[in-house]
């Protein structure tokens, strides 16, 4: 169905609820393990996470902290989270290499595009690091500009829900399920699934958007294969 595929993860699938470890070595098996399920010979596969486990930029910074210095700090900690998956996945026989939007040589090759989509064309899955590089992003919005970036067919938004709803569900027990969405639409009712610059790179570069469980087994393999899952933006 896809041949370049960017994967969003969140930096909270590596949460360990249990404990006040950050990164869960069996997430990072689950994790390692769905995706090695769903890689196949002719796929290209980027992907790219966030730091929320760690940090989470002005939030975390709760105004204590210069918004600028907490979004760096946020930036790496999707360096360390970049560099787990890296290493789950090896030990699942997928190779990837890393590369960050923050020069940091000593572990990681920095963010050049025609070397990353080199790297898919050889069968590497490449994981995208640092955010953009810049404060005031978020890691949605790193992964709308890399996937212009590289020319990916499709984003996959891997998260702890089943699809978009109208509103939270958590909270709001009339909230409906959305199969399909445009992404004006999505904008004007202010969805939070993705922050507003994210969602107008993608409309701009018309780059669809499939949202869907991380935690159900199979999805990330299903939506690779063409089957419906979760939510469609485009």
């Amino acid at each position: 169905m896809y041949k370049r595929v960017l994967l969003k993860l969140s930096g909270e699938a590596l949460l360990e609820k249990s404990s006040r470890r950050s990164i869960s070595p069996s997430s990072l098996v689950y994790i390692s393990k769905e995706i090695k399920k769903a890689y196949r010979r002719g796929l290209q596969l980027a992907i790219v996470i966030g730091g929320g486990n760690i940090w989470r930029g002005a939030k975390d910074g709760n105004g204590m902290i210069d918004r600028v210095i907490s979004d760096n700090m946020g930036m790496l900690a999707t360096i360390i989270n970049a560099m787990s998956l890296q290493s789950a996945l090896e030990h699942q026989g997928v190779h990837t290499r890393v590369q960050t939007s923050i020069p940091i040589s000593s572990i990681a090759e920095p963010f050049i595009r025609r070397k990353a989509i080199r790297h898919l064309e050889k069968g590497r899955v490449v994981i995208f690091a640092g955010g953009t590089g810049n404060p005031y992003f978020t890691t949605d919005t790193a992964a709308a500009l890399r996937a212009a970036e590289i020319g990916a067919d499709v984003i996959f938004k891997a998260t702890q829900v089943d699809a978009v709803y109208t509103s939270d569900p958590k909270t709001n027990k009339n909230a409906t399920k959305i199969k399909n969405i445009t992404y004006m639409k999505a904008i004007k009712q202010q969805l939070r699934f993705m922050d507003t610059s994210a969602l107008t790179l993608c409309m701009e570069n018309s780059i669809p958007i499939l949202l869907f469980n991380l935690h159900m087994a199979g999805n990330i393999k299903k939506a690779i294969d063409g089957d419906k899952v979760g939510t469609l933006i485009k």
